[in-house]
């Protein structure tokens, strides 16, 4: 567990006109690079994984990431994972715990009692709902060089403007930029 205060990170992989998937939920887009001779070669992942304590994620986003560790394995490591899921879904994992309460008593009750660095990675309808209820410290989205056209949006119709305070940018030498925007409450 990482110390200081708690926070809840949102974060997604988008293309530059903001989907987070294909029409038909396919991502291999993520594999996306142009090379940017300025950009950075980026932090060590493996030592910036360590310093997320809890990943959370809806249902359908398990579904695609259990899919797709049949080709890559599971992103997700061995951090503790909470799907929000009110249906019987496979699990394999012991890190994999379902919960199908309100997000206020998952964050007050669960997260907040037992993790510092939790991140929201997926999907959607999930993102809206915590940025709804005003549940999120921060987004940080990873945007890849190419535009999909149509797709699955990042910020579908969230319903309500919400300020931001840019806190980073960071541009990678695989042609990635990363945003990261403080979420003003």
């Amino acid at each position: 567990m990482t110390t200081g205060e708690f926070k809840i990170t949102i974060h997604m992989v988008s293309s530059l006109d903001g989907m987070i998937a294909r029409k038909d939920n396919n991502v291999s887009w993520f594999d996306t690079s142009h090379p940017y001779d300025k950009g950075v070669a980026g932090q060590d992942p493996e030592e910036f994984l360590k310093t997320i304590d809890c990943y959370v994620m809806g249902s359908r986003t398990y579904e695609h990431a259990l899919e797709l560790s049949k080709s890559y394995g599971w992103a997700y490591g061995d951090k503790p994972t909470i799907v929000l899921t009110g249906r019987d879904l496979p699990n394999d994992k012991p890190n994999i715990e379902f919960y199908a309460g309100t997000l206020h008593q998952l964050v007050n009750e669960r997260l907040k009692p037992r993790y510092k660095n939790v991140w929201v990675v997926g999907g959607a309808k999930l993102t809206k709902d915590f940025l709804r209820l005003k549940l999120a410290d921060e987004i940080r989205v990873s945007i890849l060089p190419i535009i999909l056209g149509e797709g699955l949006p990042f910020f579908d119709h969230i319903g309500q403007e919400q300020v931001l305070r840019l806190q980073d940018t960071m541009a990678y030498k695989n042609g990635m930029v990363e945003l990261c925007y403080e979420i003003v409450k």
